[in-house]
């Protein structure tokens, strides 16, 4: 009887150390041919799609080397896969909004609006794609923030790319005081975009005269930089121009106001008081 159950006991370990190996086997396999797969793709695809190739090949070796290890113990894969399609009913009803962020993760795939390093918005959230995955896609904020975002809001919300085309369009948008010449202060804007390096020739700079405001005369100046200048020309321009207007005595507008007491042609009479004036008189 002894010698019955320790060669049972010897079996069962022979299984599980058996179905160890191949295990192991299939971890080391399946980095292998995650990084075979990168490399053999990094010319040829962009980086999302690389990432989701490599990820495919490591899961489907490293799946047929569980099922050899469970083979080996003694499992039975059909009753294994009965149980399986079981639960995953199940599941299924319990795990719909999951469900949905798959499907519309496998449209984010095929549609590619963004890709791995763009710089994307979501509502209020602006940041660094990190990855794409099957759930949800993974951002990192300019503040350094981790921010996670499921695929079905991002099938739902509308989403900007930043980071899309290589040129981007800066407006800005610039008031002067209505006594200022209109023709003037648009050659001094263009002469401050052709002195700048970061202002792109191609496409010219745009000048849009808006109409007029309360106190002053409301215009947009649009230049146009390439996206990784985009901060840095936001940043100089601004003091370019406050510094030419300064040179060339451009008033940059404050709000006016007058005041009238029943007549539109009278002032609001204003009358100025001395300290000696304000000063109440001793009687003695």
């Amino acid at each position: 009887m002894t010698e019955w159950i320790n060669n049972i006991d010897a079996a069962w370990f022979m299984s599980v150390f058996e179905a160890l190996i191949y295990f192991i086997v299939g971890l080391i396999l399946a980095k292998m041919a995650s990084r075979a797969v990168r490399q053999w793709s990094k010319n040829r695809f962009d980086t999302h799609q690389q990432l989701l190739m490599a990820r495919v090949a490591s899961y489907l070796i490293l799946l047929v080397f569980v099922v050899m290890g469970l083979n080996a113990i003694g499992f039975n894969l059909g009753v294994l896969i009965g149980a399986a399609g079981v639960l995953s009913v199940a599941i299924g009803f319990a795990s719909q909004t999951s469900a949905s962020n798959i499907i519309s993760g496998l449209f984010l795939v095929a549609e590619r609006p963004f890709s791995v390093g763009d710089l994307i918005k979501v509502g209020e959230t602006t940041g660094e794609v990190l990855s794409i995955d099957l759930l949800s896609v993974k951002l990192r904020t300019f503040d350094n923030l981790f921010v996670r975002i499921p695929n079905e809001t991002l099938i739902k919300s509308e989403v900007t790319t930043l980071t899309r085309f290589p040129i981007r369009r800066i407006d800005l948008s610039i008031a002067v005081a209505l006594k200022e010449d209109i023709k003037a202060v648009r050659k001094v804007l263009e002469k401050v975009a052709e002195a700048n390096p970061l202002c792109l020739d191609e496409p010219k700079p745009k000048f849009v005269f808006l109409g007029f405001g309360d106190s002053s005369l409301n215009m947009q100046f649009s230049v146009w930089v390439k996206r990784e200048s985009f901060i840095e020309l936001k940043n100089s321009i601004h003091e370019e121009i406050k510094e030419a207007f300064d040179a060339e005595s451009i008033e940059i507008p404050f709000p006016h106001r007058s005041l009238y007491t029943g007549s539109v042609t009278e002032p609001f009479p204003i009358r100025l008081v001395s300290d000696a004036d304000s000063k109440p008189e001793n009687k003695d």
